[in-house]
């Protein structure tokens, strides 16, 4: 019997949060060059400040942990007054620690980010790390790998191995350091992945294609030609959109607006990936993905509006309501 239903495997940050007064500030936002600029040398007012755990590997952790899968963490982690912080709250949420390495004298990855007008600009620190990958890690049906460090790619090899001696079903989420490394770079890891996801753009530049609007079904199927035998792009407002083998499907969105959107990539992935090893169809997948993101992005930061199991009833409710439907196109 499997100790765990899902293994995450990346990166963890400490990210804090700083909503500056807009009155303090300058922003332009025009199609290819936005700016948001302050006053050099100068105190700027901030009047909201929230932390919260972040990484796409701890937020996929936690958002499937309450959905009510049993989740652990595969990681390289710091051991300075922030780890340990990040360590504990991790813990309060039910996640395992048993697979984290604690590197000794390497602190904590760190994120400052800064929220103007429903929108996030992100300064990011990653101290200089040698990721161990663990020698036993508990047996588990699914794994999720996700973002990480420039030298990630030793890491991934490893657990390209694992999943092929362990027949483990991988979810895919790269980051985009591991995008920018290319197909080549990140073949190995595709051609064992049960079901990709990315965004748009994130799905153009490993294929290649381009202008791929309303060409969905090509963009999908050459995402699936590079190895995954199941690929899903999400795009924004346009939903998003799954290619399962034989049939594809697009999810619209929840009209909500958006106070601060760091996350909302991650609850979709938890969302969804959870409902799959529930064993629930890709119409219900991509709806509890794309509920955990509407909720998400109601909040500041990137866990705090991830929903519970018992949330997705009157979620399910309010997605009737608003005529949210996953059809096939």
């Amino acid at each position: 019997m499997n100790s765990l239903d899902l293994l995450s495997i990346g990166d963890v940050t400490y990210d804090t949060f700083m909503t500056p007064s807009e009155s303090d500030a300058f922003c332009t936002l025009r199609p290819k060059e936005s700016f948001i600029c302050f006053t050099y040398g100068d105190k700027i007012p901030v009047k909201n400040l929230e932390t919260s755990i972040g990484g796409n590997a701890a937020n996929n952790a936690v958002g499937t942990t309450r959905m009510g899968i049993k989740s652990g963490l595969v990681t390289t982690m710091g051991d300075d007054d922030i780890s340990q912080t990040i360590k504990a709250k991790l813990k309060r949420e039910g996640v395992s620690l048993d697979s984290v390495i604690t590197q000794k004298e390497s602190s904590a990855n760190f994120s400052t980010i800064v929220n103007y007008g429903g929108e996030r600009t992100i300064f990011t620190y990653r101290p200089q790390r040698t990721y161990v990958f663990p020698e036993n890690l508990p047996a588990t049906d699914w794994a999720y790998l996700t973002s990480m460090a420039e030298n990630f790619q030793d890491y991934y090899a490893k657990t390209v191995e694992w999943v092929k001696q362990n027949s483990v079903k991988l979810a895919f989420n790269p980051g985009s350091r591991q995008v920018r490394a290319g197909t080549d770079a990140l073949r190995p890891v595709l051609e064992v992945t049960e079901v990709i996801y990315i965004n748009r753009d994130e799905a153009e530049s490993l294929t290649g294609l381009s202008g791929t609007e309303n060409k969905e079904k090509e963009l999908l199927q050459a995402l699936c030609g590079l190895g995954p035998k199941k690929s899903i792009i999400t795009d924004g407002a346009n939903g998003s959109f799954v290619y399962d083998g034989s049939r594809f499907l697009k999810a619209g969105v929840l009209p909500v607006d958006a106070y601060e959107r760091t996350g909302a990539g991650d609850a979709f992935g938890s969302g969804c990936v959870a409902a799959l090893i529930k064993g629930k169809p890709f119409e219900e997948a991509l709806l509890w993905g794309t509920l955990n993101s509407a909720s998400v992005i109601g909040y500041v930061g990137s866990q705090k509006g991830l929903l519970a199991e018992s949330d997705l009833p009157k979620w399910l409710e309010r997605a009737q309501s608003c005529e949210l439907k996953v059809v096939e196109f």
